[in-house]
């Protein structure tokens, strides 16, 4: 079957998916990547391709902006699609001194100000975490490379992209937060209801508290070989 958002037929998406948020990453990520790389759904623009890795089926599929857009694909894919691993591989903005532009982050954890905090279990604040297997793989992956710039710790999702709250910001660089952006919650979320297994490792693009070392909006779309490679290798573990 398809769903609303996916044109994909059944067993055209692998069980390990890559997933950017830009649909032109997505595709930039399936033709350097993956082998034999062919189309299977472009629902609204937010293309999935489906080749291989290292001889091993994958898929990359975009999933827009924001912990509501990921959701719905994710759900989809969890759910629809036989799809039992998910890392998301995106950019952030750097929050900790020791993050610098360029650097790569594995999200252990996702903070967030969105609903979904208390909305599967009312009276709790939740912090999302990493399945732990994709996180010791894309450890391990990290090590192998021994290049240094790869940190773990958490991230903060938000759900307000100009919210200007400096205390907040502050409170969460003093409690290990390595970064900053907008979809890792709601990917985890959505694998701890539907039984599957996400991971976030993120490219810096820019950092909060140093504008003159932000990317450009063409490197945002090209520099994330360390990260893609990452991710790929937990995805494999």
């Amino acid at each position: 079957m398809t769903t609303p958002h996916i044109s994909a037929e059944p067993g055209q998406i692998a069980p390990l998916v890559l997933m950017p948020g830009d649909p032109k990453r997505a595709a930039r990520i399936a033709e350097q990547h993956l082998d034999g790389a062919e189309l299977v759904s472009d629902v609204r623009g937010i293309g999935c391709w489906t080749g291989t890795y290292r001889g091993t089926p994958m898929s990359v599929m975009a999933s827009g902006m924001g912990i509501p857009s990921i959701s719905i694909y994710a759900t989809e894919l969890f759910r629809f699609y036989d799809v039992r691993r998910i890392v998301r591989v995106g950019t952030c903005g750097g929050m900790a001194d020791a993050v610098a532009v360029g650097d790569t982050i594995v999200a252990t954890a996702a903070h967030t100000n969105a609903s979904l905090s208390t909305l599967l279990v009312p009276g709790v604040s939740l912090s999302w975490a990493a399945s732990y297997p994709l996180l010791r793989g894309a450890m391990d992956a990290a090590a192998a490379r021994g290049t240094g710039g790869v940190h773990a710790g958490p991230v903060y999702c938000s759900d307000h992209f100009y919210l200007a709250r400096p205390d907040l910001t502050q409170g969460l660089v003093k409690l290990g937060t390595l970064g900053v952006e907008m979809e890792s919650a709601g990917l985890y979320a959505c694998a701890a209801a539907e039984g599957g297994e996400a991971l976030t490792v993120l490219t810096v693009s820019d950092h909060l508290f140093d504008a003159s070392r932000d990317m450009s909006a063409a490197e945002r779309e090209t520099l994330f070989a360390t990260s893609v490679e990452i991710a790929a290798a937990a995805l494999l573990a």
